[in-house]
């Protein structure tokens, strides 16, 4: 059964680094992916005249990193788990490598682009902040990205309902603090907040998959069927005549330029 946590606890304490190693399969199949205008703002007036090069930190499975190949960026997706570098699908353009948000093991200034997808979280942030200003190049830009449940919407309020309790208010079920130690560091200007909105469409075995995929929800919880059931329960109540369900996401993106 799972912990009792404090929502204080800093999430970098808690096996950051071999937590999803279990969960790579349904990570890759059921974690959702980003809006566009995010993607956008991201790389807006970036390097225009020449290639973009990216350290895509905490990169998982290469969801993120494959977006912004998909840019043409080239990317070199850092990832410290090794069950999660090997399940993500190749990209020419994406380089996985093993490293960590405190040591990437990068050049000095050697990329335009740090970017961080639904990690920054679990990083310890104030030696991961020091770092990512190592790396980059003295234009460079840093992008922190989290896809937060709508809790406005009531079939993802359910759904996070459930996980929260089952979780026993594990504090990554909140992540309120993140994103204080990139306000307060004198590494980076011009800190900035954008948010999109984005809807993950599933069916059954998507919903339950999507649930599988939370790190921190014990393994012996997701194979107890009264648990499986609130997921069929939640399903049967609000799917659509296509027989999906739709959690819906505030996509924020805090950006960030580096101090020369």
């Amino acid at each position: 059964m799972s912990e009792s946590y404090s929502q204080t606890t800093p999430l970098h304490t808690l096996n950051s680094l071999n937590r999803f190693s279990d969960r790579a399969e349904d990570y890759v199949k059921y974690r959702p992916s980003y809006p566009t205008a995010a993607i956008d703002i991201i790389l807006e007036s970036l390097n225009k005249n020449s290639q973009i090069f990216a350290a895509d930190i905490g990169a998982g499975t290469g969801i993120s990193s494959r977006i912004l190949a998909g840019r043409g960026v080239n990317v070199i997706a850092i990832e410290p788990n090794a069950a999660m570098r090997e399940a993500g699908e190749p990209h020419p353009l994406v380089d996985f490598r093993d490293g960590t948000a405190e040591f990437t093991k990068l050049s000095d200034q050697s990329v335009d682009l740090v970017t961080c997808f639904q990690s920054f979280h679990w990083f310890n942030p104030e030696p991961t902040l020091s770092e990512f200003h190592r790396i980059l190049k003295p234009s460079g830009r840093l992008a922190i990205v989290w896809n937060n449940r709508d809790k406005k919407d009531a079939f993802t309020a359910e759904y996070s309902r459930i996980v929260r309790e089952a979780s026993n208010n594990h504090p990554g079920e909140s992540r309120m603090q993140s994103v204080e130690p990139l306000l307060a560091t004198p590494d980076f200007i011009n800190i900035r907040e954008y948010n999109f909105t984005y809807r993950q469409k599933l069916d059954l075995t998507g919903l339950i998959g999507r649930a599988k995929s939370v790190s921190y929800l014990p393994q012996e919880l997701l194979a107890d069927k009264k648990f499986l059931e609130s997921f069929e329960e939640l399903y049967q109540r609000f799917r659509d005549e296509n027989n999906l369900v739709y959690l819906v996401y505030r996509t924020s993106v805090h950006l960030g330029e580096v101090i020369n």
